[in-house]
């Protein structure tokens, strides 16, 4: 089995309470540079909180959250998101939504521009750089989103379920342009979702949280890259089975313990 390469981000003993409840409780975790790591959990569990520690939106009660050996103070350029839904600005184009990571800070440049049409070219969206958001499908629409977190060329991607609301081919397809993508510019990627299969697929390991605490941590031994055909393949489907007995386990832990 392949050993992780060195932390590029990582959570050393990270907490964070809100309302006197601690939302992440104690969180240890490393994700190496170029490495693609999924949080699988349920609803509510504090996948999206650690998320946005990460991304430098929330500030750890007691811990600390770093990026390339310097600690997390806040959003940076070094840093793209993509949150559950699209969230394109209705009265831009798409080019100009692409582009807003930019424009927010500088008028955009003839450099700027033609990177923004490679993006979209890359994500499969080449000649629909002049229309509005609405004339795309829910699909197109969140292409245009890793498009826009891609324009700064950042070194960590955090993604929140992006693909949560589409339907099964449209996910996989946008899953294998992830996995593209992040190869391609060896992009580090945390990835947050409640589908088992879909964070087998992406992750090179898969951490379940529940309660705001990593019950457990899998490393994902299958090559890279990652055909179509591999999400039938019997390795993938005990993998599977592996994330479902410790999410079954971590949910059976958390009644136990509200019980007593």
């Amino acid at each position: 089995m392949p050993t992780d390469p060195p932390a590029f981000l990582s959570f050393e003993n990270v907490r964070f309470d809100y309302s006197g409840a601690a939302i992440v409780d104690g969180v240890d975790w490393a994700v190496g540079r170029g490495a693609i790591h999924c949080l699988l959990g349920r609803s509510g569990c504090g996948k999206t909180t650690l998320l946005k520690l990460a991304a430098g939106l929330f500030t750890p009660a007691t811990g600390r959250v770093r990026l390339d050996g310097a600690a997390v103070c806040g959003p940076g350029d070094a840093v793209g998101f993509v949150f559950q839904a699209p969230t394109l600005l209705e009265w831009l184009t798409v080019l100009d939504n692409v582009l807003l990571p930019v424009t927010l800070h500088r008028r955009a440049t003839a450099d700027d521009r033609a990177r923004a049409l490679d993006l979209l070219e890359l994500v499969g969206l080449a000649g629909l750089a002049d229309r509005g958001p609405r004339a795309l499908s829910g699909g197109q629409q969140s292409r245009v989103a890793l498009a826009r977190a891609l324009i700064a060329d950042p070194a960590l991607l955090l993604l929140d379920e992006p693909f949560a609301a589409l339907d099964a081919l449209t996910r996989e397809e946008l899953q294998e342009d992830l996995l593209r993508l992040c190869a391609q510019r060896g992009t580090t990627a945390l990835f947050v979702t409640h589908d088992i299969a879909e964070a087998v697929y992406l992750g090179d390991r898969v951490a379940v949280m529940a309660d705001g605490q990593l019950r457990h941590s899998l490393s994902i031994d299958l090559p890279r890259p990652r055909p179509r055909d591999l999400r039938y393949d019997p390795r993938f489907n005990a993998l599977c089975r592996e994330l479902r007995h410790a999410m079954d386990g971590a949910t059976g832990l958390r009644r136990a313990e509200a019980a007593e």
